[in-house]
């Protein structure tokens, strides 16, 4: 697509302070200190969002269903390249190719994104749109990349919090789901070390005089 390409990698979904009811997709340089932002719909964050915390869905969801028509037809998604960035709109491409030929589309960045996630394919920008939109992400912004709960889980049992992950996953509230898998790892993970924390001891028997 390029020969000045910057591979970027997907460091997660925020809340948009720009747009209401939108959010940010954040990628940073793989070898650099560079991020920028993609202000990206609900829908779509909600896809990015699901596969970066492998929360499986009862039914697959668009960018599920495009991946699975690849592979049936033999089609490989080999690179997306974020070229230009406009006026706030970022513009991209993705590298279609099989046994018989190759393609270039254009794609959505959000849409573009979503596919790499689900097939490792790598996402790379050039320096004209760094040096546009490119910025350094401070320590105290870091953590607005990963989503936090939008309640409190940790007070709810395991069944409880299972009984909700079916309910999120089924309305396809995926951000939500992601957030109570996390809990009840945890969960699953203190009781297993309270439980060994509290095992007895084996004695051992006192010498024969």
């Amino acid at each position: 697509m390029s020969d000045n390409k910057i591979e970027m990698d997907v460091m997660g979904i925020s809340y948009s302070q720009i747009k209401q009811e939108a959010h940010a997709l954040v990628l940073k340089q793989h070898e650099g200190d560079l991020s920028m932002v993609v202000v990206i719909g609900v829908p779509e964050a909600n896809s990015i969002f699901a596969t970066l915390n492998h929360v499986i869905t009862p039914r697959p969801m668009t960018h599920d269903l495009m991946i699975s028509t690849f592979h049936a037809f033999g089609i490989s998604l080999d690179e997306v390249f974020i070229y230009s960035f406009d006026e706030g709109v970022y513009k991209s491409r993705i590298k279609l190719s099989s046994n018989q030929h190759s393609v270039e589309l254009e794609a959505r960045t959000s849409d573009a994104v979503a596919l790499a996630l689900r097939t490792n394919t790598p996402v790379f920008t050039n320096q004209a749109v760094l040096d546009k939109a490119g910025f350094v992400l401070s320590d105290d912004k870091k953590s607005v990349v990963t989503q936090k709960p939008k309640r409190s889980l940790a007070d709810l049992s395991i069944e409880e919090l299972q009984q909700k992950l079916s309910k999120a996953v089924e309305v396809e509230k995926y951000e939500l789901a992601a957030s109570i898998q996390k809990t009840i790892k945890e969960k699953l993970s203190n009781e297993t070390q309270k439980s060994t924390e509290g095992s007895v001891p084996s004695q051992e028997l006192p010498e024969k005089k």
